[in-house]
C-alpha cells in the first residue's frame, strides 16, 4: 500500500504549524519558572481553557481509532465508553472542586502530593507515583501507535514512517520541555476544534456517500449484522463486562496523572464544576464515531486490519486534501495528549520519587529543571517500548485502567472520610493491585472487568482494617483544611509557604 503524497503533505504542514504554536506558547520565561508554573500553569486557566485542555487530554487519537476498531470487531460493546464518561463527570462534579481547593492551598501538583499531605505518608505517595508512571507509559505508547498507524496510511512508500514518528515525538518533547502545560493547552484549542469539525463532517458525509442516509445505514447493519447492534448476554464480554468496565473506567478517569494535571490548571473550583457539566458534550462525537466503525464493517474488505478501520474508511472515501486534514487531526490527537501525559508522569517521578525519596534537599530551581528534563526520559521510554512491543500496548493500557482505579479510595474517599487511616489505605491499595494482576494473569475474571475484582478487595481491606488504626491517627494541616476550620488552615498554609521561601 502506497500513501497519498497530497494527504501526507497536508498532514505534515498542519502538524508542524501546530507544534510551532506550542513553542510560541512558552516564549515567556515565567512558564518554566517553577514546577507549579510549568506543570499546572500557575492555576490560572478559566472554564473554556480547562474544557479544551481536559478534552485534549482525555479524547485522544487512541479514543477515536480504538473505538472504531472495537465497534468494527465487537459491535455495540464499544458503547461502554459513553456511560463511563457520563458516570465519570457526574462523580467528578462532587469531588474535583474539593480536591482542587486543598491542592491550591498547599500547592499540590500531583495526586501523590495530596496523598502525602493528607496521610503524612511518603510511602503512600511513592506507591501512587510509581503506579501512575508505570501505568501511563503504555498510554503514551498508544498515542505513538495512533500517529504511526496514521502515517502508515498517509505516508507509506513516501517517507520512513518510524523515523517521522520519532522526530514528531522528539519535537513534542522539546516544546513540552520549553513551554510546559501552556504548549499543549493552546495547541489543544486547535486540536479540539479540528476534532469537532472533522468528526462531524465524517459522520454526516460518510453515511450519505455509502448508504444515502443514516437510516439506510442502520437498516443495512441491522439486516446484515444484527448482532453488532446488541450487547451479548453471555461470554467473556457480555453485559456484565460492559457494566463493570464502564464503572471501573469512570472511577479511574481522573486518577490518571494527565487528567489530574488538567484539573489542577483550573483557576477556581467553580470552573471545574462547569467542566463536569460541559465535558459530556464530547460524547456526542464519541457516539457518532462508534457508528463509523459499524459503517466500516459494511464497506471495507473483510480482511481489513481493525486498527486501520477509520483510516482506511477515510482513504477509500475521500481525496488527498480531505484525507490530509483528517490525518492531521488524528496525528494532533496523538501528539498533544502525549505532551500532557509526559508532564504528568515527569511531575510524579521528579516530585514524589526523586524529591521525596532520593533528594529531599533539592532546591526549587534544580527540581524544576529536573522535572522538565524528565519529559525526554518519559517520551524516550515510551518510544522504545512502543517500537519494541507494539502488540502488547492495548492490553497494557486496559490493565492500566484496572491499576489506576486502585488509588480511588486513597484520593476520593479521603476527601470525605475524616478518620480514614494511612495503614488501611496502603494495605487496600496493595491488595487491590495484587488481586487485579492475579485475576488478569490467571485469566480468571469470569466476565467481569479485572479492575472491579481488585477494587472490591481494596474496599473490603480498607473498611476492615481502618478501625484498628483509628486511634493512632493524628490530625495534620490538610485534614484540618478538609474537615476543620478552613480559614485557619489556609492561613497556616500561607505561613508555611512564606517560611519555606525565606
Amino acid at each position: 500500500m502506497t500513501g497519498n503524497s497530497t494527504a501526507f503533505t497536508i498532514t505534515a504542514i498542519i502538524v508542524l504549524l501546530v507544534v510551532m504554536i506550542g513553542f510560541v506558547a512558552g516564549r515567556n520565561k515565567s512558564s518554566r519558572s517553577s514546577v507549579e508554573e510549568w506543570s499546572v500553569g500557575g492555576r490560572r486557566f478559566g472554564t473554556l481553557l480547562v474544557w479544551f485542555l481536559v478534552g485534549a487530554d482525555l479524547y485522544t487519537a487512541y479514543t477515536f481509532l480504538a473505538l472504531t476498531s472495537q465497534s468494527y470487531t465487537a459491535g455495540s460493546l464499544a458503547f461502554f465508553a459513553i456511560p463511563y464518561c457520563i458516570l465519570a463527570y457526574s462523580i467528578a462534579y462532587f469531588f474535583l472542586p474539593r480536591l482542587w481547593k486543598v491542592a491550591k492551598a498547599y500547592k499540590f501538583t500531583t495526586l501523590a502530593d495530596y496523598a502525602k499531605g493528607r496521610f503524612d505518608s511518603k510511602l503512600l505517595s511513592a506507591i501512587i507515583a510509581i503506579v501512575g508512571v508505570l501505568m501511563l507509559i503504555p498510554y503514551i505508547d498508544l498515542q505513538l501507535s495512533g500517529i504511526q498507524n496514521t502515517l502508515q496510511i498517509a505516508g507509506s512508500g513516501i517517507v520512513n514512517v518510524k523515523m517521522v514518528v520519532i522526530i514528531s515525538f522528539l519535537l513534542v518533547a522539546l516544546y513540552t520541555f520549553f513551554s510546559g502545560i501552556k504548549g499543549p493547552t493552546y495547541t489543544a484549542v486547535i486540536k479540539d476544534i479540528l476534532i469537532w469539525v472533522v468528526m462531524l463532517f465524517l459522520v454526516v458525509s460518510l453515511p450519505m456517500m455509502h448508504f444515502g442516509s443514516w437510516g439506510s445505514m442502520i437498516d443495512t447493519i441491522s439486516q446484515k449484522a444484527p448482532k453488532m447492534l446488541t450487547i451479548p448476554t453471555s461470554g467473556p464480554k457480555s453485559y456484565l463486562w460492559f457494566t463493570t468496565a464502564s464503572l471501573v473506567s469512570a472511577l479511574a478517569l481522573f486518577m490518571w496523572a494527565h487528567a489530574a494535571t488538567g484539573v489542577f490548571t483550573s483557576k477556581s473550583a467553580n470552573a471545574l464544576r462547569k467542566n463536569a457539566i460541559l465535558l459530556p458534550l464530547y460524547n456526542v462525537v464519541l457516539i457518532l464515531v462508534i457508528f463509523l466503525g459499524l459503517l466500516a464493517k459494511m464497506v471495507l474488505p473483510a480482511n481489513t486490519d481493525a486498527k486501520f478501520a477509520l483510516l482506511e474508511l477515510v482513504r477509500v472515501s475521500y481525496g488527498g486534501w480531505t484525507q490530509g486534514v483528517v490525518y492531521a487531526t488524528i496525528a494532533l490527537a496523538s501528539l498533544i495528549p502525549c505532551s500532557i501525559m509526559a508532564i504528568g508522569a515527569s511531575n510524579l517521578f521528579a516530585n514524589n520519587i526523586y524529591r521525596d525519596m532520593i533528594n529531599p534537599n533539592v532546591s526549587p530551581k534544580k527540581l524544576t529543571l529536573f522535572t522538565r528534563s524528565m519529559v525526554f526520559v518519559v517520551i524516550g521510554l515510551a518510544l522504545i517500548c512502543g517500537l519494541m512491543f507494539p502488540t502488547a500496548l492495548v492490553s497494557l493500557q486496559l490493565l492500566g485502567v484496572s491499576g489506576m482505579v486502585q488509588i480511588f479510595p486513597a484520593i476520593v474517599f479521603s476527601l470525605f472520610w475524616k478518620t480514614q487511616t494511612r495503614e488501611a489505605t496502603i494495605a487496600g491499595l496493595l491488595v487491590g493491585l495484587v488481586v487485579t494482576f492475579t485475576v488478569y494473569g490467571t485469566n480468571s475474571a469470569h466476565g467481569i472487568y479485572e479492575g472491579a475484582w481488585g477494587l472490591a478487595a481494596n474496599f473490603v481491606v480498607v473498611a476492615v482494617l481502618n478501625p484498628f488504626f483509628v486511634r493512632n491517627r493524628q490530625a495534620n494541616p490538610v485534614t484540618e483544611f478538609l474537615f476543620g476550620d478552613q480559614k485557619a488552615a489556609e492561613a497556616a498554609a500561607q505561613k508555611q509557604e512564606q517560611a519555606m521561601m525565606s
